[in-house]
């Protein structure tokens, strides 16, 4: 059912957005989705209110007073901030919206409608996209998002309606990121790699850090995963940082659609040279920086504390990142990144020098070969760095090596995807590494498996030259031996080869005489 109501919507939005661009067009449906989930729940809260407000045998009873005296009782906003529930003004609820959706003016009457949202709820301030009043639509077409939207039921069960906003926001998150192509990309991870980033880490408390957030998508499959297991909603703090302002709103609404607290810093700023968290220590890090980055030195950041392993090559920013990220973790800390493969090997500008740094500390806990096709706007192979400032003690001095490039299935002609049993696969494996149980699965032995994982000395690291490349490492896969001798088997082969082409060759004569007689000789 849901999945109906998620690809009807996007058929039908994807119908409405005609000639506007999907990075422009995006948040236009995703604002307004929003706009639809708050007020729905703001309107559920309200009738529970009034009924308690009603009910002689609940704390909230109010007496023998007039309908219109129970109205303005529960407008006391009380009742919904202590429910995790965003206030919503009158003139800022939907029945209003809708109402209004056929006049010419229904694009400013959005903006004014998350103006007064936003003033009335200070964790929203600064964070709604009120653009609107501007979009370049035909005309009535806005109308007619807004009539979309509409269908759109989150019901009376808060927790239900968060989750299946959430659903369909991630799902919107995603077809848009397909639909942008490369541009895509620069807001949404895909869930697979997000899930198996947080499988291995499996943050479960303390602090939670993603440098270059996005839309959020990591921290929402944490608390998912933290949900999942036992965990309740608030047992991490959320912290992130995010460069571009529209997706820094992206991320914020993304996080207060499921009622996640969360602090993305003061404003969007660059993570390397305004860090909205200077003196953060993280128990978990988990991050997809942008790749390659060749733009991102400024003078100010010669000689940075960050730079513990060496100063990061000004053309290319992903040992800044690692860095930065290093400097981020408590001792206990960890860390998971996803990176170019390049950054496994490259020697470029100090880089090999930086790896052999951070190999020789022993903060690299696991190397991880993604397989191909993974991302909706990049055909560049990627990889996933773990590091740990403290490793368990039976692994110290090592390095965990998985080749997971033959993992995962196609989910259309361009994309693949990391099933859960692969992901499964690939946390299990490290957990057992670890010494630890994988969630929800018992303690497991680990055992080096030859061509997928192995367990690797970092003596032997350097004399590869500090090149962190998982097939260098994990061999070839055992190939089970038929007990049949080569020659035996060469003999065997040949004579089933024999066969079939006299077979073809009878085949050929069949059809030459068929077409022959029909005339058609050649």
């Amino acid at each position: 059912m849901l999945d109906d109501i998620k690809k009807t919507l996007w058929a039908t939005a994807d119908k409405l957005r005609a000639n506007m661009d999907a990075a422009e067009y995006k948040h236009l449906v995703l604002g307004l989705i929003f706009l639809k989930y708050v007020s729905d729940t703001f309107a559920a809260r309200r009738a529970e209110v009034i009924a308690r407000l009603r009910n002689p045998q609940d704390e909230y009873y109010y007496g023998d007073a007039s309908e219109v005296d129970l109205a303005g009782e529960a407008d006391d906003r009380d009742y919904y901030t202590s429910a995790n529930v965003f206030w919503v003004p009158e003139g800022a609820r939907w029945e209003h919206l809708r109402g209004q959706a056929k006049q010419p003016t229904i694009g400013r009457s959005i903006d004014d409608a998350l103006t007064l949202i936003e003033a009335d709820n200070p964790k929203l301030k600064g964070i709604l996209d009120k653009r609107y009043g501007r979009a370049q639509l035909p005309d009535g077409k806005l109308g007619e998002l807004v009539d979309l939207v509409s269908t759109i039921g989150f019901g009376d069960d808060p927790g239900l309606a968060r989750d299946v906003l959430g659903q369909v926001y991630e799902y919107f998150l995603g077809q848009f990121a397909s639909a942008e192509g490369k541009k895509g990309g620069q807001f949404y991870t895909p869930a697979s790699i997000v899930r198996t980033l947080v499988a291995v880490l499996a943050p479960h408390h303390g602090k939670v850090y993603d440098p270059c957030c996005g839309s959020g998508g990591m921290f929402v499959q944490s608390e998912k995963f933290i949900e999942a297991h036992g965990g309740k909603l608030g047992d991490v703090s959320i912290y992130g940082q995010e460069s571009n302002p529209t997706t820094w709103r992206l991320a914020a609404m993304n996080l207060a659609i499921r009622g996640i607290d969360f602090n993305l810093g003061r404003e969007p700023g660059d993570t390397f040279t305004r860090n909205q968290h200077p003196d953060l220590r993280a128990d978990y890090i988990l991050a997809n920086p942008p790749f390659n980055i060749s733009d991102w030195w400024h003078g100010s950041l010669e000689g940075d504390p960050r730079w513990q392993y060496g100063d990061p090559p000004q053309g290319n920013a992903n040992y800044a990142w690692l860095q930065h990220m290093l400097h981020h973790l408590k001792p206990t800390g960890r860390a998971g990144i996803v990176l170019a493969n390049g950054s496994m090997s490259s020697s470029q500008n100090s880089e090999g020098v930086i790896r052999a740094a951070m190999v020789d500390a022993d903060v690299v806990e696991v190397m991880v070969a993604l397989p191909g096709q993974l991302f909706f706007n990049t055909q560049i192979p990627a990889c996933l760095w773990f590091l740990a400032k403290t490793k368990p003690a039976e692994r110290k001095g090592q390095v965990l090596f998985i080749d997971a490039r033959k993992l995962g299935r196609m989910i259309s002609r361009v994309q693949r995807e990391l099933a859960d049993e692969d992901i499964a696969r690939v946390a299990a494996t490290v957990a057992s590494w670890r010494g630890e149980a994988a969630a929800g699965e018992p303690l497991g032995e680990y055992a080096d498996v030859p061509g997928f994982c192995r367990s690797v000395p970092l003596a032997e690291i350097a004399q590869h030259g500090h090149v962190l490349t998982p097939g260098r490492y994990v061999g070839t896969e055992e190939v089970e031996d038929d007990d049949e001798a080569f020659a035996n088997k060469m003999t065997r082969l040949t004579e089933q080869l024999g066969e079939q082409m006299a077979k073809g060759a009878k085949l050929d004569a069949l059809i030459r005489a068929k077409l022959g007689g029909m005339g058609y000789e050649f």
